[in-house]
């Protein structure tokens, strides 16, 4: 019986998980090493991203009507060389 106790003992998840210390993950510790030398500096939470040109929505349409008409006219072409 006292085998039983050692078994369970060494294979106790839940005794181990309840442990009120747990060893910091290597990046944690890594990054806490170089903070400790170089703080980083204060950033917002979120950083608005620059400014992306946009493209008015109408050449957004054309361009798609385009690929759109393009299409249809390769499908009805390659239907027109069909022997069948």
């Amino acid at each position: 019986m006292p085998e039983q106790d050692d078994w369970e003992r060494d294979f106790d998840h839940t005794w181990a998980n309840s442990a009120e210390h747990k060893e910091p993950s290597a990046r944690a510790r890594m990054l806490a090493a170089r903070w400790k030398e170089n703080p980083p500096e204060p950033a917002p939470f979120r950083a608005d991203p620059d400014p992306v040109p946009r493209r008015s929505s109408w050449v957004s349409t054309a361009v798609v009507l385009g690929c759109v008409a393009v299409v249809i006219v390769l499908l009805g072409y390659a239907q027109m060389r069909s022997p069948y």
